[in-house]
């Protein structure tokens, strides 16, 4: 499920709202598909994970003379070059979906690759074809309620504790019956 959105001041942050994954070309030349957007540029000024520094697809490159980065919710990737009245379009950046997004496989570093049960991926432009919008400026946060979890392990544990209580004390029974015949 989706994160709560946390906003951040760097321009290459960027949070997916509704359904979707970035692109991540790996070392190997496989694709793989996150939806953690902290970015950063690397020397050659191409946008690239945080991390690791896997480049983002479809690869965009930021001139050095660049003053301001703009990624609209479609995913036009613009900045605005020292000298120059008007912002310069750079590229466009895709997301894609799945049809069992829980049928990716998980390979470390916020990244998945598909699997025969995740299906094929969906590429698109972000806002169509039911694919969620790109927000700059922020990152998603972890879906999971701390607070939730730990009730639920101490539901759990409680649980277990009781089951094998009954059990020791089933067992307890049986030894006496079986002493008694």
């Amino acid at each position: 499920t989706q994160g709560n959105m946390l906003t951040t001041e760097n321009a290459l942050d960027m949070s997916i709202q509704g359904r979707g994954y970035f692109e991540i070309l790996q070392p190997d030349g496989t694709i793989a598909y996150t939806r953690n957007g902290q970015f950063t540029l690397n020397d050659q000024g191409q946008i690239v994970t945080s991390g690791a520094g896997f480049l983002l697809q479809p690869e965009i490159a930021v001139p050095e003379d660049a003053q301001q980065i703009t990624i609209s919710q479609d995913g036009e990737v613009s900045a605005t070059i020292r000298g120059q009245a008007d912002a310069q379009v750079l590229g466009q950046l895709n997301i894609s979906d799945f049809v069992n997004p829980t049928g990716l496989q998980p390979t470390g570093q916020n990244l998945f690759v598909e699997t025969a049960s995740s299906g094929a991926p969906i590429q698109g432009v972000p806002g169509l074809q039911g694919l969620g919008t790109i927000s700059q400026g922020t990152l998603e946060t972890s879906n999971v309620n701390v607070t939730e979890e730990l009730v639920n392990l101490i539901e759990s544990q409680r649980l277990y504790e009781m089951n094998s209580k009954v059990i020791s004390s089933v067992d307890q029974m049986l030894g006496q019956v079986i002493q008694q015949l």
